[in-house]
């Protein structure tokens, strides 16, 4: 990824943060960091991050990600 795509990522992050970083209920919170993360990473490497996140100690789905409820 270049430094100018980079930087836009982060602008949105944070945008994406102040428009929805206090929303109410877990379930939205989650949905926000699922967001983040979906903004920052290509659809390639979030799909690699999330069976990383997955696997465990009793396979590739010791783990579950949750991606939360938009608002």
């Amino acid at each position: 990824m270049d430094n100018e795509n980079s930087i836009k990522r982060i602008g949105r992050v944070i945008d994406f943060i102040y428009m929805w970083g206090g929303i109410d209920g877990g379930h939205h919170k989650q949905w926000v960091l699922d967001q983040i993360l979906r903004i920052l990473m290509t659809e390639d490497i979030y799909k690699k991050w999330i069976a990383a996140f997955c696997d465990g100690e009793e396979g590739p789905n010791t783990y579950s990600w949750d991606e939360g409820i938009a608002p």
